[in-house]
């Protein structure tokens, strides 16, 4: 979800100044080859003064580097509406990645949608619907059947909260864990809501290690540190995702305070400990051709699965589709 700040002058200054970020947004991953065939315009793909992809859809032709042999495929994607994406090329994208798992977080859907083509990808679809129309929203879609479900948080007092935004399927060696985890709100109204949220949430996955390692991904709603996103000294403490709370209570959940308590990784930044690359563009200001992001979609896994991993990556080149653009795992299965 797009961090929102309280007026517009004020968010102009905070995401425009600062412009030594924009010229280190480059992808991060073997790039994805895009090559859309001659045709109207919006096939093409258009490029920024840092390299980066502008176009509003995306291409027909997209395909990336194989995946390395005897590992699983598991991306997530902020489509920032389902219905809106699928118009600006979403299939294009899923095609080319084929991901064992997909986790989709702000669907905005209000019912389960039929959608042959994903189903007939995805066998396992779970969907998370929020009660309020039109809002928030997290699926899971998986190859592999799991062996149950679940879409609540433990503990927490305001089901109406949770719902719409946590997605866990158990395997047999691992729990996956999808969340939309919700935003501060302009001018942090609902900091406190997010405090109770990252109270509970940080029991649960610290639970649910006890019983076997976590891969837990989606939008996180959080930049960790100065280094991901742009204009920090501007936003802390007064832009949604990027406060004491939020960054703490993240840190908390990495190294816990306490030594008996489990540690998680966040993979990416662990694999590109120095880059500054981000998966959030807001559509206001120009932000994506100016290189002006937050990274707060991620993959965090149980530390003792880390060495698993053979690759992370943020498909920088996947914009139109949606503000966000995906990230993608590969980690030698089973699940």
């Amino acid at each position: 979800m797009p961090p929102k700040r309280a007026s517009s002058s004020k968010r102009k200054a905070a995401s425009e100044s600062g412009d030594d970020d924009a010229s280190i947004t480059k992808s991060s991953s073997k790039k994805a080859k895009i090559s859309p065939p001659p045709g109207p315009s919006d096939n093409r793909t258009e490029v920024s003064g840092n390299g980066q992809p502008t176009n509003k859809v995306l291409p027909v032709h997209i395909s990336f580097p194989e995946r390395h042999q005897g590992t699983l495929r598991l991306a997530t994607f902020n489509v920032c509406g389902l219905a809106s994406s699928q118009k600006k090329g979403f299939s294009f994208y899923v095609a080319a990645e084929d991901p064992d798992i997909l986790v989709l977080t702000e669907t905005k859907v209000n019912n389960e949608p039929v959608d042959l083509a994903l189903k007939n990808r995805f066998p396992h679809c779970y969907w998370a619907i929020a009660e309020k129309k039109g809002y928030s929203g997290t699926a899971i879609l998986s190859k592999h059947q799991p062996i149950s479900v679940d879409r609540s948080l433990p503990g927490h007092p305001n089901p109406s909260l949770v719902k719409g935004r946590i997605i866990t399927l158990e395997f047999e060696n691992h729990y996956v864990i999808g969340t939309y985890v919700p935003n501060a709100g302009t001018e942090l109204k609902n900091l406190d809501d997010k405090k109770e949220w990252n109270v509970h949430f940080t029991k649960y996955i610290r639970d649910l290690d006890k019983i076997k390692p976590v891969i837990w991904t989606g939008d996180l709603n959080v930049a960790p540190t100065e280094i991901d996103l742009s204009n920090a000294k501007k936003n802390w403490n007064k832009t949604p995702g990027y406060t004491e709370a939020e960054t703490t209570a993240y840190k908390n959940i990495l190294n816990p305070p306490d030594a008996e308590s489990p540690k998680f990784v966040d993979i990416w930044r662990s694999m590109h400990p120095d880059d500054k690359h981000y998966t959030y563009f807001s559509y206001r200001f120009n932000c994506r051709q100016k290189g002006i992001g937050w990274r707060l979609d991620m993959f965090v896994l149980s530390e003792r699965i880390v060495d698993r991993v053979k690759m992370c990556e943020i498909r920088s080149e996947i914009y139109g589709a949606s503000n966000h653009c995906p990230v993608t795992m590969e980690i030698e299965g089973p699940l």
